[in-house]
């Protein structure tokens, strides 16, 4: 296997987590490089279910390495749940995870912040999953951030002092809320040393040698590129590049490295939190869905957050969207997950452009005001009645569902080549 990057290419919620556990057990290592645990990865295996937020998805093989890079914020009491969930389920996670010693921690403070800010924000707010992940990026960039190494610094007791004040400043006097207390953040602080520090290493130093040796790597991003801070739909977005460059530098590798882009999407499209959308069908208010598309698409591919249980809004397959993450990725092959939800829909449609203002778009408008007035111009396709749940050969997919997959890959310019048709490990097509 050569060195892949894996990575959504819509709003996140993608089916990631299924096609990295695919992946995983033909690789040597499964690398992890940006995002937090506000990810959530889902591993259906038989009849058991796995929920990972920090740790790779390559943790349940026996001969899989998995890695969090430096990229990645660590909140210690999650990765230690993590953890600790796994060694119930005798996975022995403490042989087969190693964790970058640069790793920000998302500490009490991170949290407390997010909450008041989006409180704050009101119908304005961004939609975050509360987790502390962007007030952590920002110390990271305002470098006032705690590293996992630093939990062995002479000068942690100040650092922690100095932000503090900070932080307790900003939540009182702009704010409004509560004062986060130096015990708790004590307590976050104790737990990463005693549980975390121990599985400390060089992340760099380890992809080199087992590059350098032969053994195939799986980097493997969090969210999906429309959420990336510099390419999606910026102000809604995450607080970390989500795109494929973002796994060199969340991991400590070069470009060399990385031998294939593994694009993965929905046959249709979902979004959690605000943010413009449009091929928008339905959300928890019902929308404008006159076919029930939307709803049908919400209902059977059981569109809740795997982390927030947030219900996730729904519509067509926005093929603008896709186009824009093929280019910025380098998208070598896409991964199309949940076909199956589309059963049973009379027509499908993909949108293979927007108009604004009568004005056909090249691109995807950077503005976000301009990208809510754009009017999505579809492609409607027949659809179909048969059942593809399940199926694991491309002989057993209706004519028109085959149809709809030669259609995307016309118009996003980029072969299929996965196609997920069930949440069970088993229920994939290589094409």
């Amino acid at each position: 296997m050569s060195n892949t990057v894996a990575i959504g290419i819509q709003w996140g919620d993608e089916g990631k987590g299924k096609i990295v556990d695919l992946l995983a057990p033909k690789m040597d290592v499964v690398a992890r490089f940006q995002g937090g645990p506000n990810a959530g990865h889902t591993l259906v295996i038989g009849d058991q279910t796995t929920v990972l937020n920090h740790i790779p998805s390559g943790i349940l093989h026996a001969d899989t390495l998995s890695l969090i890079g430096n990229g990645t914020g660590v909140d210690p009491f999650r990765l230690v749940e993590e953890i600790d969930m796994l060694l119930a389920a005798d996975v022995p996670v403490l042989d087969r995870l190693r964790i970058s010693e640069r790793c920000q921690l998302i500490l009490p403070y991170h949290r407390a912040l997010d909450a008041a800010r989006e409180q704050a924000k009101g119908k304005a707010k961004i939609g975050t999953t509360g987790r502390g992940i962007g007030p952590c990026y920002e110390d990271k960039t305002a470098r006032r951030g705690i590293r996992l190494v630093d939990l062995t610094s002479d000068t942690l007791e100040a650092r922690i002092d100095e932000n503090l004040r900070y932080v307790n400043f900003m939540l009182t006097e702009f704010l409004g809320a509560e004062v986060v207390s130096r015990e708790e953040v004590v307590e976050a602080l104790e737990l990463a040393r005693e549980r975390l520090l121990p599985l400390a290493a060089d992340v760099p130093l380890i992809l080199h040698r087992r590059n350098k040796a032969g053994d195939s790597i799986l980097f493997e991003g969090a969210q999906g590129s429309m959420l990336d801070v510099d390419h999606g739909t910026y102000p809604f977005v995450t607080s970390s590049n989500t795109v494929s460059g973002a796994a060199l530098a969340g991991l400590g590798v070069g470009p060399g490295q990385v031998d294939e882009v593994l694009g993965i999407c929905k046959a249709y499209t979902t979004r959690v939190g605000a943010g413009p959308f449009p091929t928008e069908l339905y959300n928890a208010e019902g929308l404008c869905d006159t076919e029930n598309s939307g709803k049908h698409m919400a209902e059977r591919g059981h569109e809740f957050g795997a982390t927030t249980g947030r219900p996730r809004r729904t519509g067509w397959f926005d093929a603008v969207v896709v186009q824009h993450a093929v280019r910025i990725n380098g998208v070598t092959g896409l991964a199309i997950t949940k076909l199956d939800v589309l059963d049973g829909l009379e027509a499908v449609k993909l949108c293979i452009g927007y108009e604004l203002d009568g004005i056909q778009q090249e691109s995807i408008p950077a503005d976000c005001e301009k990208l809510n007035a754009c009017i999505p111009v579809y492609e409607t396709l027949p659809g179909w009645s048969e059942n593809t749940f399940g199926a694991t050969s491309l002989d057993q997919l209706p004519t028109n569902a085959k149809a709809l997959l030669k259609r995307i890959e016309q118009v996003c310019e980029c072969p299929v080549t996965m196609l997920s048709t069930g949440p069970d490990r088993d229920h994939i097509i290589h094409l």
